[in-house]
């Protein structure tokens, strides 16, 4: 007898062939659901990840410097989408690297693969997690431009940066994938956090790089992801559009593969 022909009644073979096709749907609903609100719930993520983008952007675009960027349209921009691409950055990277790393150390995906369940499911709830603080983020950083910021945005532009934030959360997503599927728990959150930080500053979205540094930024995905946004909201960008959306592309590909591959091997 072959062994492997034999299916075992409510295994997740035998569920996913005969589960129609509403209840894979909800299946997949009802696992991103629950785990954005988890996430909602978590005050060490969703606090920093969902205030800290907009603090920041009023202390700096309105209380310190206020005056200076309405009289200078183009730094009010520069100032906007550094702060908004440093807040999309965030759900992503910590989301999946620092989480997956905890949960697979404890056992969770292992479990998670024994439920009668989709297998993408998981990934995908977090996935959708980040695209919803994403647009959180988006939301409350173009409220704030509009109302205190003084930063004149149309409704287009508005739903074009949208757009761009929640597609541009996919490449930090695969890489916090990555880190998480190669790390310890302990060491995740330390090894994002490096990660975070170094793109944060090399990648010139907070403040122009000198020349022998300017060459580095285009390594780093927010470098890509806030040239995007300068396009959308009228500033000079440096590239083509094409090219910032391969190099999101591609790192959003090889991540994602790489890190599927370790999971399928390690779990």
């Amino acid at each position: 007898m072959n062994a492997t022909a034999i299916e075992i009644p409510g295994s997740r073979a035998a569920t996913n062939r005969a589960m129609p096709i509403g209840r894979v749907l909800n299946a997949y609903f009802t696992e991103a659901k629950y785990e954005t609100v988890r996430m909602l719930r978590t005050p060490a993520f969703g606090i920093p990840f969902l205030s800290l983008p907009v603090a920041l952007y009023l202390l700096f675009a309105v209380l310190l410097f206020g005056p200076a960027l309405r009289a200078d349209h183009k730094s009010a921009v520069f100032t906007f989408a550094a702060f908004d691409v440093f807040g999309v950055m965030g759900p992503g990277l910590f989301g999946f690297g620092a989480v997956v790393a905890m949960e697979r150390e404890q056992g969770l995906l292992a479990l998670k693969r024994a439920l009668p369940m989709p297998p993408a499911a998981y990934l995908t709830a977090k996935l959708i997690m980040a695209m919803m603080f994403g647009v959180i983020v988006t939301a409350t950083m173009i409220a704030a431009a509009l109302t205190l910021g003084h930063l004149p945005l149309s409704a287009g532009q508005c739903a074009s940066l949208t757009v761009i934030n929640i597609l541009g959360t996919l490449p930090f997503c695969a890489l916090g994938l990555f880190i998480g599927t190669r790390t310890s728990g302990k060491a995740a959150p330390a090894i994002a956090n490096l990660i975070y930080l170094a793109m944060i500053y090399l990648s010139g979205i907070m403040f122009p790089l000198p020349k022998s540094m300017a060459a580095m930024a285009v390594i780093w995905p927010a470098h890509h992801l806030d040239q995007l946004a300068f396009r959308v909201l009228g500033n000079p960008s440096e590239g083509a559009a094409w090219v910032h959306v391969a190099v999101l592309a591609g790192v959003t590909l090889l991540f994602t593969a790489l890190s599927i591959r370790r999971l399928a091997r390690v779990g």
